[in-house]
């Protein structure tokens, strides 16, 4: 017997993106197909690297927070931005 997903309603920098219930917010970032998470002082875009919370690469701004993208499991109605300039 097949169990129907939950899809989650989010915003990523201001668009609408629908996810599967459970997955983190790297997931969601690389399901949308703009897996990177913020741009470094250089400019240069940066994607989730080691994935449990080491390497601080996948730095996003929740909900006006500042997470750690795979650490951080989606919510409905959460606003997730790409961070800028670190």
């Amino acid at each position: 017997m097949n169990k129907k997903q939950t899809l989650l309603t989010l915003t990523l920098n201001g668009e609408t993106l629908c996810v599967p219930e459970g997955i983190t917010v790297a997931a969601a970032l690389s399901l949308s197909g703009q897996d990177g998470c913020r741009f470094s002082v250089s400019g240069q875009l940066r994607a989730p690297f080691c994935g449990m919370g080491i390497c601080q690469e996948c730095r996003v701004t929740v909900d006006g927070l500042r997470r750690l993208a795979c650490q951080t499991l989606c919510q409905s109605g959460m606003h997730i931005e790409r961070t800028e300039n670190e």
